[in-house]
């Protein structure tokens, strides 16, 4: 029988060889992401923001304290409701945060128009809750908490008969500050988790990437290094009777492929094995021609880069392992 093999320039392109993941990448993940960053029950100790208006109706000060102490109820109950929605995975995608924060902002509108004072500290609470709703990010929120900075601004200053302007700017900028620092600050730590996330499915893929590429060189160099030992086993049983000299060489061959089989074995496990291509052929060569076949290589082109050595290294090794184990 005759092996031709045949090896030009072409470069099937960097991307065909598969190179070794980062081992270490696993071990570098191990911080989880889900716990980083504020949580829910970090914006209910804002809540003593309203103590004033509490005071107000407990001491009587504020008109109809049955009315008013039942709109206190109702802001803290949607307050409470609209952060602790937003928080849930499975509530925040949906409208139910929304929905809150629409009554949350007719109860402070509403306290804001009937009692005014301290109620007003209900606006930068509303600004805030309106932080943490997700889907109020970007643009929209921007706008909305703008505009309600500049009407609790404008309450501020009319409820305190148009002259405390420092007491309204600091109301209308309080609120303004209260939801977009909120809303930045849970963006970024979104953004945290998300880059963490993203960095241990690459260290999983990593893993499986090392694992597959450990797999490949112990199945290539078992399955070829056995098939040439079997091969030249075989050789030195029919030579050895008519042909010494001849069975011992092919002994000798079995001893260096031996050797090679180790050194490579030691090199895949490190990861830093190579293939090459002209050693595939050599090696084609001697396994071909104790198999009883004849082989003819040509080689043409110019000199192909490491990686395209590499993988017709592979080629070679494979096809002459097959052709050996099934002809």
């Amino acid at each position: 029988m005759t092996a031709a093999m045949s090896v030009t320039g072409t470069d099937p392109g960097p991307a065909a060889v598969e190179r070794p993941g980062d081992r270490n990448a696993a071990r570098r993940s191990r911080w989880a992401a889900k716990g980083s960053g504020p949580g829910r029950y970090a914006f209910l100790p804002w809540l003593l923001m309203g103590l004033g208006a509490f005071s107000h109706v407990i001491e009587g000060r504020s008109g109809n304290p049955w009315l008013g102490g039942a709109a206190l109820l109702a802001f803290n109950s949607l307050y409470v409701f609209v952060v602790f929605a937003a928080f849930a995975p499975r509530r925040r995608a949906g409208h139910a945060p929304l929905y809150g924060l629409a009554g949350l902002t007719a109860v402070t509108f509403a306290t804001a128009l009937g009692y005014g004072g301290s109620w007003m500290m209900f606006f930068p609470l509303l600004s805030l809750a309106a932080g943490t709703v997700r889907r109020l990010r970007g643009r929209p929120l921007t706008l909305g908490v703008l505009a309600l900075s500049c009407v609790a601004g404008a309450l501020t200053y009319w409820d305190h008969g148009h002259g405390d302007l420092a007491h309204a700017v600091s109301i209308g900028y309080g609120t303004f500050l209260s939801g977009l620092v909120t809303a930045a600050v849970l963006s970024l730590f979104d953004t945290v988790r998300q880059l963490e996330t993203t960095r241990q499915e690459l260290a999983r893929s990593a893993v499986e990437q090392e694992r597959l590429r450990f797999s490949r060189d112990l199945h290539d160099l078992l399955g070829h290094t056995l098939s040439v030992i079997v091969v030249k086993a075989e050789a030195v049983r029919r030579l050895a009777e008519r042909d010494a000299q001849a069975a011992l060489a092919q002994a000798a061959d079995i001893e260096a492929v031996g050797r090679q089989a180790l050194t490579e074995i030691r090199e895949a496990v490190s990861g830093y094995r190579d293939g090459s291509l002209s050693t595939e052929l050599e090696r084609a060569d001697s396994v071909l021609e104790a198999a009883g076949i004849e082989p003819v290589v040509r080689r043409s082109g110019p000199p192909l880069p490491p990686q395209t050595e590499a993988l017709l290294g592979w080629v070679v090794r494979e096809s002459v392992t097959n052709t050996v184990r099934h002809s």
